[in-house]
């Protein structure tokens, strides 16, 4: 008994064959090799682990979330524990509560590469405090206040 009694149509071909014609990707380009895409609001750090979840972030005390993700060079997951006592360049993401949720370690290629976050602190400041305008503190006397122009 033959059950398939018609041929297939034309339509149904052509519509075969176009969409065998059709790329795979709709124009994506892959990242260069050894560069992987970050997401804009990750900054750049060294990294510590002492003990997790207890980290230190360019020498801060830091905690990482109870779901962090660390990925490793090659971009596979990496557990917390395998880092302790060592120090990496890392970009890490927050999360709203201020805890690590994110952090890539970084190859050499990726670390040559501008990020915010390593910026050196600096904690002294020029000049002196005379050249600073004059404000009102709420108890600065009538004779000292600053002087504006007439409009």
């Amino acid at each position: 008994m033959n059950r398939c009694t018609h041929t297939p149509s034309f339509f149904a071909l052509v519509l075969v064959l176009l969409g065998l014609s059709l790329p795979d990707h709709a124009g994506a380009q892959p990242p260069p090799p050894g560069v992987r895409e970050f997401p804009l609001a990750a900054k750049r750090a060294t990294l510590a682990v002492t003990r997790p979840p207890d980290v230190l972030l360019n020498g801060n005390p830091e905690r990482l979330a109870p779901g962090v993700r660390i990925r490793g060079l090659t971009n596979t997951l990496v557990l917390s524990g395998s880092l302790v006592g060592e120090t990496y360049i890392v970009n890490y993401v927050r999360e709203p509560q201020g805890l690590i949720k994110d952090v890539w370690l970084l190859t050499e290629r990726e670390v040559a590469e501008k990020r915010s976050g390593m910026e050196p602190v600096v904690n002294f400041t020029f000049g002196s405090i005379g050249d600073k305008p004059k404000t009102d503190d709420g108890k600065t006397p009538f004779h000292q206040l600053p002087k504006f122009p007439k409009q």
